[in-house]
């Protein structure tokens, strides 16, 4: 992550067997055949590559090099770092930094490449609990969901799409991978395969959103459709799958178009669907599995968000409530001087 302005640095030898890069390597491919994912991997090993870019600045090209003061000090630099638009790194960001080195260290000093783990004592830094900047009401929501043109393919495929993300709360990810074998129409299920941490789940779906997909199906994928059919549920216009990229784009341009003053894609959908199940009673443990949350705590933050019961008990139960107080407001004059 060099500074603009700073020369590019050269990578020191390759093949040294005790050098950063042939160490992650082989890092890397260990967690391959322990079956993480290949995006868990990739983030490995562009941090990996960071720290190791900061090192040979320093003039350190072997992590039997690395000390626990050398990673105190690149701890400090991660904090005073400023990204090209001057910001800090947020300390969840920071986090994402240090948690690759934690574990190639630990990694190391388990297949005897070094002596000792000099990020065995890192301290994390404190983690923020942010809320979902926006949520949509069910009315907002509907408003989206009525934008796309249902009369011609492409809008048909968005309205059912939309409507998918919104009934089930699945990722965009999820959502691209769907395949028709995956839709139970009869049990009003969807098979969320392989979803994050590589575990699959079952979803239920709600009647209208079915009824949209079955319409897509009918009217819309059949023109989409490209020989030999791979049997993904949601097709671009050149008939291909969906990029997430190209997802979080046409989501976030129909809230735009909404115009509700509210920004989002995909995962805003799936904030709205928790949050608005949760007001409407659903047990939080049901949410969880639904979303597919490995831990409770994470799910807890819709509780949060989830306002409206809580102002209905304030509403009823504060005394100070306008009720009780009718007639003092009454009595008291427009204007006090």
């Amino acid at each position: 992550m060099p500074r603009k302005g700073q020369r590019k640095l050269r990578v020191r030898d390759l093949g040294d067997p005790d050098g950063f890069a042939f160490l992650a390597a082989v890092f890397c491919e260990a967690l391959l055949s322990k079956n993480y994912s290949p995006a868990t991997i990739k983030g490995r090993e562009h941090y990996l590559g960071i720290f190791a870019r900061w090192s040979a600045e320093r003039g350190l090209f072997q992590p039997r090099e690395i000390t626990k003061p050398i990673l105190d000090r690149y701890q400090r630099w991660l904090f005073h770092y400023r990204q090209k638009n001057g910001q800090p790194l947020t300390f969840q960001s920071q986090a994402k930094h240090l948690i690759p080195l934690r574990a190639f260290f630990k990694w190391l000093t388990r297949e005897n490449h070094i002596l000792y783990n000099p990020a065995s004592e890192i301290e994390l830094p404190k983690q923020e609990h942010r809320l979902p900047k926006h949520v949509l009401t069910a009315h907002e929501a509907e408003r989206v969901l009525a934008l796309p043109d249902v009369g011609e393919p492409m809008g048909l495929r968005d309205r059912a799409m939309l409507e998918a993300v919104y009934s089930t709360g699945i990722r965009r990810k999820e959502l691209a991978q769907l395949k028709l074998f995956d839709l139970d129409a009869e049990r009003g299920t969807i098979m969320v395969r392989q979803g994050k941490g590589k575990k699959d789940r079952m979803v239920p779906i709600g009647e209208r959103a079915l009824a949209w997909i079955g319409k897509y199906l009918a009217d819309a994928r059949p023109k989409l459709v490209q020989e030999p059919d791979d049997g993904l549920l949601f097709l671009t216009n050149l008939g291909e799958p969906f990029s997430l990229n190209r997802l979080t784009q046409l989501v976030r341009e129909y809230v735009v178009r909404a115009e509700l003053g509210k920004t989002g894609a995909c995962h805003l959908f799936r904030h709205t669907m928790a949050t608005l199940m949760l007001e409407n009673g659903a047990d939080i443990r049901f949410i969880q599995e639904m979303l597919g949350h490995a831990e409770l705590s994470t799910t807890q933050i819709y509780t949060q968000v989830s306002i409206r019961k809580l102002k209905e008990i304030h509403t009823a139960t504060h005394p100070a409530r306008l009720k009780s107080n009718r007639a003092e407001l009454q009595e008291t004059p427009a204007n006090p001087a």
